[in-house]
């Protein structure tokens, strides 16, 4: 997977920050904050560009990749709870450890950057038949995904177990979602779920929803 990136280096007290954001950003990706979970929304090619992007983050244990999305509109027929919030997502290891309360600071100083081309290997994801999803409920296991959300932004973070292993289930949205109705008539809409943390809950100790429901939309009008 090759893709455009702007690559941004920020002075952050005594240390520097590098920030990827794709270029251009993705125009058929919104993600909101609906209250009870995060929705995120993708057609086939933010679908596309969202698991490259995923796929950068898991090789890119130094860096934060910003999918700058807030402003995208969500697609017709989108239903969230009362008054979803737009927001951007920004992927990062937990080793960097980003004070995100430090964001908003940080993306206000963000320049033209440097444009550069980033690659990933087609088969940087495992797949799903190789992955011991049981282990995730081990005390000792500690590749989960958590969520986070400053200034607008929904950080996901994770080590590079976590974001190959859950980009297995993203890659199914570029390989099965655009035949689910045919091959499913009557079916609802295809969409994959993460949760933050080894079980299942409405909200992390942080107050942000516990789920990010990612929902393939074939047809995207506003």
């Amino acid at each position: 997977m090759e893709q455009r990136v702007r690559v941004h280096k920020v002075r952050l007290g005594a240390g520097e920050v590098r920030v990827l954001q794709p270029d251009p950003a993705p125009a058929r990706l919104a993600l909101r904050d609906d209250g009870h979970w995060l929705s995120m929304y993708a057609d086939r090619d933010g679908a596309e560009r969202l698991t490259a992007l995923w796929a950068l983050a898991a090789r890119s244990a130094r860096s934060l990749v910003h999918l700058p999305i807030r402003a995208n509109p969500a697609p017709g027929g989108a239903v969230g709870e009362g008054e979803p919030v737009a927001l951007d997502l920004v992927l990062v290891h937990h080793s960097l450890q980003f004070p995100t309360a430090s964001w908003k600071r940080l993306r206000s100083r963000l320049g033209a950057g440097r444009l550069h081309t980033a690659a990933t290997p087609d088969d940087d994801f495992p797949d799903e038949s190789a992955i011991d999803h049981e282990r995730r409920y081990h005390s000792t296991y500690r590749d989960h995904l958590g969520f986070d959300i400053a200034a607008h932004t929904l950080f996901v973070v994770g080590s590079a177990t976590a974001f190959r292993e859950h980009g297995s289930a993203l890659r199914g949205l570029v390989d099965e979602a655009p035949s689910h109705r045919h091959r499913h008539p009557g079916a609802g809409h295809f969409c994959v779920e993460f949760g933050s943390g080894p079980w299942t809950r409405p909200r992390t100790r942080r107050h942000v929803p516990g789920v990010l429901h990612i929902q393939y939309c074939e047809d995207w009008r506003v």
